[in-house]
């Protein structure tokens, strides 16, 4: 197997997305995220907001844990302007997913009095940081990826302005074998999960996991309709192919796009889910 050092499977997955659409930000650090944050709220929603305002959204964002945040990003946050009149400000799209702005960026560090953290490829949606993607040497073990993850989790996402905190999905890669997984409180390795196809093709391989999977509206689905935010254990769950094939062709049969028409408890799918995996040990 020939070796690719992270580096350049950093490199190359980023010019890969940039052509699938997304628009690079360069190296930067966790203010200039800040800084970018604005420029892509004010886009996304179509208008201007004042420094007062901006930091209104600032103190909002910081407020609360993973599971908190998932379900803000799926809300929207009111600020009250200089004339007494709140704005409503939407953060994503969860009706409209193809329609959020779409970035990746590479390097970004993040630094506090104790902790200097660097994370490989970011991917931002209206200046959110919603996917983080850590990768391995070609053919190392990446298992050492979501160990990274981990410790990235726990000891920085929380640092100055607390925008990581926003991360919904997670994903590893050697290269050679690439899984997601959803964010939460703890991070377990039993629940990364390889992506498919229709015919339960595994798609292992990053350069085409990338084309499949994080195509730009693809991506933007999974967390609008398939990242479940279980109230009662406060957990994101994320579906699996299968789960995602089979509501998809549910809600083909319902009349997708007609109205608001949808799966009244996706939750069911993880029970069922969890207790078969109970049962029978992954393939």
């Amino acid at each position: 197997m020939s070796t690719q050092s992270e580096i350049a499977m950093e490199k190359k997955l980023v010019e890969q997305l940039e052509r699938m659409g997304y628009e690079r930000v360069e190296k930067c650090n966790e203010a200039d995220l800040v800084k970018n944050l604005k420029v892509q709220l004010e886009k996304h929603n179509r208008i201007q907001l004042t420094s007062d305002e901006f930091e209104q959204i600032k103190d909002k964002l910081k407020k609360g844990d993973v599971f908190d945040k998932a379900r803000m990003l799926r809300g929207r946050i009111d600020v009250i302007g200089a004339d007494g009149i709140p704005k409503y400000i939407e953060l994503f799209s969860v009706k409209h997913w193809c329609q959020n702005l779409f970035q990746v960026a590479r390097q970004v560090t993040n630094r506090s009095a104790t902790d200097h953290s660097r994370y490989d490829v970011t991917i931002l949606m209206n200046g959110l940081p919603l996917v983080q993607i850590e990768l391995k040497a070609r053919g190392s073990d990446i298992r050492s990826a979501f160990d990274q993850i981990d410790r990235y989790r726990s000891k920085s996402y929380d640092n100055n302005s607390g925008l990581f905190g926003f991360i919904q999905l997670f994903i590893i890669s050697n290269g050679v074998n690439t899984r997601y997984f959803s964010n939460n409180q703890k991070l377990n390795f039993q629940f990364t999960f390889e992506w498919a196809n229709e015919d339960n093709q595994r798609i292992n391989r990053l350069d085409e996991f990338a084309e499949s999977f994080m195509e730009r509206c693809h991506l933007s689905k999974m967390i609008a309709r398939y990242i479940v935010l279980h109230e009662t254990s406060r957990n994101l769950m994320v579906l699996r192919p299968y789960q995602y094939y089979a509501v998809e062709r549910i809600l083909e049969r319902v009349g997708y796009g007609r109205g608001d028409g949808h799966i009244c408890d996706l939750a069911t799918v993880f029970r069922t889910h969890s207790q078969a995996t109970a049962r029978s040990s992954d393939s």
